[in-house]
C-alpha cells in the first residue's frame, strides 16, 4: 500500500503543481478547462502507477468534483488547504481500497522507484505547493504594503527565493543535516531583515512570510521522511555530519 500511495502522491503533485497551466487555472469553471485538467490527472496517475485501473477513473472524477467546488469558492488559503486535504484523503482512500496498484503495475520490478517517487512528490509539494500556500497567506498583508514590496525589487525574485529556501530546507532535512536550517535562517536574517528594519510593517511582513515558508518546508520534509520509513531503502549511505 505504501508504494501505491507514493506513486499516487507523485501523480497528484505533477498534475496539480507542475503540469497545470495558468490557462487551466483560469478556465476551471469552463468544461474544457476542467476536462483538460482531468485528462492530465488521469494520465499522471496511469504513468506513475504503471497500471490501468477503474480506481484511477474514480480518483479523477472525485478530483474534478473537488476542483469544481474550489473554482466557485472565494480565493484564499483556507479553500486551498481544504482542496488539497480532500485530494490527499482521496489518494489515501484509493491506496487502501486498491493497495496492489503498484505491485500490479509496470514498475513493480523496480522497488527503488517508490521512494524516489515519494521524494519527488515531497519536493514538489514543499516548493511549488508551498509557494501557492504562502502566497495566499500573505495576500491580505501584501495588498496593504504593495508599493513598499514592489519598490526596487526584481520581478519574480520573491517567488524564486521562496522556492530555493524551501528546496534547500527539504534537502537538508532529508540528508540528515537539519542543523543547516538554522544557518539558512541566520543568512536570510542578515541579508533580508537589514533592509527593512526601519519599516515595522514591512519587517513584520517579511518575518511572517519567512516563518511560514520555513515551517511549511520543515513539515513536508519530516512527513516525507516518515513515508520513506515505510518504503524499501534506496541504498544510499547517510551523509556524515
Amino acid at each position: 500500500m505504501a508504494e501505491t500511495l507514493a506513486a499516487l502522491l507523485l501523480a497528484h503533485a505533477l498534475a496539480d503543481f507542475v503540469l497545470q497551466t495558468d490557462w487551466i487555472v483560469t478556465n476551471k469553471r469552463r468544461p474544457e478547462g476542467l476536462a483538460l485538467h482531468g485528462l492530465i490527472v488521469l494520465l499522471a496517475a496511469i504513468a506513475c502507477t504503471g497500471t490501468l485501473s477503474w480506481g484511477l477513473l474514480w480518483l479523477t472524477a472525485i478530483h474534478l468534483a473537488v476542483d469544481a467546488w474550489k473554482a466557485t469558492a472565494p480565493r484564499g488559503l483556507a479553500p486551498f488547504l481544504i482542496d488539497q486535504a480532500a485530494h490527499l484523503a482521496c489518494l489515501a482512500a484509493l491506496a487502501v481500497w486498491q493497495p496492489g496498484l503498484w505491485s500490479q503495475g509496470l514498475w513493480s520490478d523496480l522497488p527503488a522507484l517508490a521512494p524516489v517517487a515519494l521524494i519527488l512528490a515531497g519536493a514538489i509539494l514543499a516548493t511549488r505547493a508551498g509557494g501557492f500556500a504562502i502566497g495566499l497567506l500573505m495576500e491580505p498583508f501584501a495588498s496593504r504594503l504593495l508599493p513598499d514590496i514592489t519598490a526596487e525589487s526584481l520581478p519574480g525574485a520573491g517567488r524564486v527565493i521562496g522556492h530555493l529556501e524551501r528546496g534547500l530546507i527539504f534537502a537538508l532535512i532529508l540528508l540528515g543535516q537539519a542543523q543547516g536550517v538554522g544557518l539558512l535562517i541566520a543568512a536570510k536574517s542578515i541579508l533580508r531583515f537589514g533592509a527593512v528594519r526601519d519599516d515595522r510593517a514591512l519587517s513584520e511582513y517579511v518575518i511572517i512570510g519567512t516563518l511560514a515558508s520555513f515551517g511549511w518546508a520543515i513539515i513536508l520534509a519530516y512527513a516525507t521522511l516518515s513515508g520513506l520509513s515505510l518504503l524499501p531503502p534506496l541504498g544510499i549511505p547517510p551523509v556524515a555530519p
